[in-house]
């Protein structure tokens, strides 16, 4: 293998900066030379590749976001569009792509395989939602972008001595929010995989008040419920005046954290050990801080499993 090209698709999450440096400067190192395909799929049919050398992915392991761009691709899902992104591929001579993206750019990428071209995926997305991985490129920065803004809501939220709710991404997982409201001392969590009682949190809303607690944080995947539904549902059942935050796209910015930065570097480097070994079809994860890869077609028949030990962790502290 002596040409390989790299992409990012779907939702952008901090770190696929360094992934993407990671592929290019691995690559070189071995002998390879890379394409960087701009624009995601969309930008694969339509030809937007370029040669990219070590400076191409100087200075951008601190930038968050994409040097590549990202776009969703509805061509792409029909045969004729794979064929003309084959087609660009081959007339450049690369033989083998990196995809760094989440479940729906790996899909394209097990179609890719499917017809021939050896594919590898990186998960990257703050949703943490992927299968066969402890965590996803770009998870670890999110939560601590939440974190940094609970921190702040909590501020009024004592000043003005009222219950905040705060929603936050993660699509149909739990796990930023889970994560956060753990990390920040959250009353209650309400997540897409745990099926949660409004009633229970006015409960323990109530008992906060009655032991003199002046405000409460409630956290709410977007996957589970709106905040303003459960504003309003505390509204109308208890009769108590909440405030609402939605965090939104804010959750996707942000330089790469530490951890995400690593996690990147070294996920993207074994894709470019993996490609030169011959193996397609495959996507890399971390286990056990040990970086391992699955065949992605079985990650995507699997259900993502949160941790059942933090619900419960998360509720005996609530307390």
């Amino acid at each position: 293998m002596k040409r390989i090209g790299v992409l990012t698709s779907g939702g952008d999450s901090p770190g696929m900066n360094p992934a993407i440096r990671a592929v290019v400067r691995k690559a070189i190192y071995h002998g390879l030379e890379v394409y960087g395909i701009y624009q995601g799929y969309t930008g694969l049919i339509n030809g937007n590749i370029k040669r990219l050398e070590l400076g191409s992915v100087g200075d951008i392991i601190h930038r968050g976001g994409t040097m590549l761009y990202s776009a969703r691709c509805e061509a792409f899902k029909t045969e004729e569009g794979r064929k003309k992104a084959i087609e660009e591929l081959n007339n450049r001579g690369i033989e083998g792509l990196v995809v760094i993206g989440g479940d729906g750019s790996f899909r394209g990428a097990v179609k890719l395989t499917e017809e021939g071209f050896p594919t590898i995926g990186v998960p990257g997305t703050i949703d943490n939602d992927i299968p066969g991985t402890d965590f996803t490129v770009g998870f670890d920065t999110a939560l601590n972008t939440v974190i940094n803004a609970i921190d702040k809501i909590r501020d009024t939220a004592t000043s003005h001595e009222r219950p905040f709710i705060i929603e936050v991404m993660g699509r149909d997982a739990g796990d930023l929010a889970l994560w956060s409201g753990l990390a920040d001392g959250a009353e209650s969590i309400i997540i897409p995989e745990k099926t949660e009682d409004i009633d229970d949190v006015i409960e323990r809303l109530e008992n906060g008040h009655k032991r003199g607690k002046k405000h409460s944080i409630i956290v709410v995947a977007e996957g589970a419920h709106s905040a303003a539904d459960v504003a309003q549902q505390i509204k109308e059942k208890a009769d108590m005046d909440t405030r609402v935050t939605v965090l939104g796209h804010i959750q996707r910015g942000g330089s790469p954290s530490g951890f995400d930065r690593v996690l990147a570097s070294r996920m993207g480097a074994k894709a470019v050990d993996l490609l030169i070994a011959g193996e397609k079809g495959k996507m890399v994860g971390i286990q056990n801080n040990q970086i391992v890869h699955h065949d992605i077609l079985d990650v995507l028949t699997k259900k993502h499993d949160i941790d059942q030990e933090l619900i419960q962790l998360a509720k005996e502290l609530s307390i």
